[in-house]
């Protein structure tokens, strides 16, 4: 689910037994789901936040936000785990 001060998206499922790793993430759930409804909400300025997953770490994902969303951080500049500065956890 997204949420902003513009609005909110729907939430996004998983099938029961499917595994999230790195490929089936930016596949499947940013490429196809999660980027284009921010996209529709916010235009092209957004702040994409996740949590340290994996999956959220692999390559290819950072590789694929890095070049989709504007202002883009890179996993290794993202802070340590902090209820204070990383509310999604």
């Amino acid at each position: 689910m997204a949420v902003s001060k513009l609005g909110c998206s729907e939430l996004f499922f998983i099938e029961p037994g499917v595994k999230v790793d790195g490929r089936y993430y930016w596949d499947m759930l940013l490429k196809q789901q999660m980027l284009p409804v921010m996209r529709r909400i916010a235009g092209e300025v957004f702040v994409f936040q996740q949590d340290s997953a994996p999956a959220y770490r692999a390559r290819e994902t950072a590789q694929l936000l890095q070049q989709q969303t504007p202002g883009f951080t890179s996993p290794d500049l993202w802070p340590p785990n902090s209820p204070d500065l990383n509310p999604v956890d």
